[in-house]
């Protein structure tokens, strides 16, 4: 089992340590959370630490484990686990983002009526993670060239999932690639599917709802499923990396 502690090690890697969350508007972003199930960070990144990120795609050293999406029904494209310990950009992130996230997610969780409480550390969380044996680190990077796409799904990897997460867009719409809409769909009781498109430029992070989340209807709260998707790259390459709070079994 890895110690919470080895998670936050430096390993040699071009990529910067992370940058000031602290300077977004975190009460907007709650709210749009609870509107919409998503949210956005425009500028967490700027394009040079983007480009870091990307460059370390075809460094095996960097990753656990390699998934063509085409061999598992998941969609068309591939992506890389990274493994512990994680460059110091996505320990940092997970980090800084958590505290802000888990303040809603143990909103939502009252509102459904979950018991479950997230502790408002990552490094207490990770621990509750790998005392359920769930010790793999789940940040990831993906790539897609034209005519790929992520078919809508959850990333929930265990019995105990964070339920929000954070993607960061990589690459720059209409200079690297044209297509690769990230797409949210939500499904509401006895209603059909709602989608929502989120526009990104290169280093904007979209924070969305993994699983179910609360809704306020006219009878009180009520439960939406969430999934999430990349629709068809028309063309060039799109490099995304997805910021995950819980471990994987």
């Amino acid at each position: 089992m890895t110690a919470p502690a080895t998670v936050l090690k430096r390993p040699r890697s071009g990529v910067d340590a992370g940058p000031d969350v602290a300077r977004f508007d975190w009460g907007a972003i709650a709210a749009s959370l609870d509107s919409w199930g998503c949210a956005t960070l425009e500028g967490l990144l700027p394009a040079k630490t983007c480009r870091d990120i990307a460059a370390l795609y075809p460094e095996e050293m960097h990753f656990r484990s390699h998934i063509h999406m085409a061999r598992h029904g998941f969609g068309k494209g591939e992506y890389r686990y990274f493994k512990y310990p994680l460059p110091g950009l996505l320990a940092d992130l997970r980090q800084d983002l958590y505290p802000y996230l888990a303040s809603v997610a143990n909103l939502w969780n009252e509102k459904m009526g979950v018991a479950q409480r997230y502790p408002l550390e990552h490094r207490d969380f990770l621990q509750q993670c790998h005392a359920a044996g769930q010790t793999r680190p789940t940040p990831l990077l993906l790539q897609y060239g034209p005519g790929d796409f992520n078919c809508l799904h959850q990333d929930l990897y265990g019995d105990l999932a964070f339920p929000l997460q954070v993607a960061i867009l990589l690459s720059e719409p209409g200079r690297d690639f044209t297509g690769g809409e990230f797409v949210l769909t939500e499904q509401r009781p006895r209603m059909q599917s709602r989608a929502e498109v989120v526009p990104l430029r290169q280093g904007d992070a979209v924070i969305f709802a993994v699983n179910d989340r609360p809704v306020a209807g006219t009878r009180g709260t009520y439960r939406v499923k969430m999934r999430h998707g990349v629709s068809r790259i028309r063309s060039g390459q799109r490099h995304t990396v997805g910021v995950i709070f819980h471990d994987a079994r």
